[in-house]
């Protein structure tokens, strides 16, 4: 292997650690609330700050996503879906994924601050304190609401966007996240049921694991409901027309047909459905969000 070889599979390591898939939906999340915070089509200079916030939002994302991967390596390496991780692997040393994940923190927040707003900045850094310290070192190893508590960190991003926009945050961006902070748990239980027993053998207390296959898919047609109330509250509060509407409904009946089928019969392969359903469903519904803002 060449020093050239050697040194592009060494970043590309690197950018692994930033879970990539992870961070595009929480910029494409920032996005839209960055998007709807603004009335009409945004000008020059609003297009100039939403670059600048997603780039910081990029950048302390996978500062908060290195640092996962870096606590949880024994854990990884563990597990079938996260074994190929550079940390779990060994190919990045503590110190590597240390000192990327702070660098990627203090560049982000730097760029949130002076070319953003501090408010984004210091919502940005709760967040990835939500997120690599109190869920991925206090809350996922000790309680099987690990998932419902911290999903808090991952329904910011809207949050973020809204502020960077107006410099505040709103009833608007608040929608948002709790639709985020509801799709959480019915969309991680259906991954951790067919994935159960990599749970298992990490000792993480996921809610399959420590209350079964049942009561973990009681708990997503649950969820699914409440979700379907939240996701009509754009429509209720005004922020969106009946093009959204329409579209939040057909997706929400659509999430909890696929929760019921789950319920009366349970098999992995459904399970693995329910899960990619779901990112259709939050991808679809904030995509309508976003087509629904422009049109009416």
């Amino acid at each position: 292997m060449t020093a050239a070889t050697a040194s592009l599979s060494t970043w590309r390591q690197y950018y692994a650690l930033t879970k990539p898939r992870v961070v595009q939906l929480i910029v494409f999340c920032a996005l839209i609330g960055m998007v709807l915070a603004v009335p009409g089509a945004p000008g020059t200079q609003e297009l100039v700050l939403g670059l600048w916030a997603c780039a910081g939002i990029w950048l302390v994302a996978g500062a908060a996503a290195a640092f996962n991967c870096l606590v949880e390596k024994t854990i990884d390496s563990k597990m079938k879906r996260t074994a190929w991780r550079p940390t779990a692997k060994g190919e990045l040393s503590d110190r590597q994924a240390l000192l990327f994940s702070g660098l990627l923190c203090a560049v982000g927040s730097v760029v949130l601050y002076v070319m953003v707003n501090p408010l984004t900045m210091w919502l940005t850094f709760a967040t990835f304190v939500g997120y690599a310290i109190i869920y991925t070192v206090i809350l996922k190893p000790l309680t099987p609401q690990n998932i419902v508590i911290g999903g808090a960190s991952g329904a910011m991003p809207p949050v973020l966007g809204w502020a960077a926009m107006t410099g505040d945050v709103g009833p608007e961006a608040l929608i948002l996240f709790l639709i985020i902070f509801l799709w959480t748990p019915p969309h991680f239980w259906a991954l951790a049921l067919y994935r159960v027993e990599d749970y298992r053998k990490s000792g993480l207390p996921m809610l399959p694991v420590t209350h079964g296959n049942e009561f973990t898919r009681l708990q997503i047609l649950l969820y699914t409901v409440v979700l379907m109330a939240a996701c009509l509250m754009p429509f209720v509060y005004g922020m969106s027309s009946w093009l959204y509407l329409g579209v939040a409904v057909v997706l929400s009946i659509g999430f909890m047909a696929y929760a019921i089928a789950l319920y009366r019969a349970y098999s992995d392969e459904l399970a693995r459905k329910t899960f990619r359903f779901s990112l259709i469903h939050l991808s679809a519904l904030f995509a309508a969000l976003l087509v629904d803002h422009y049109l009416f």
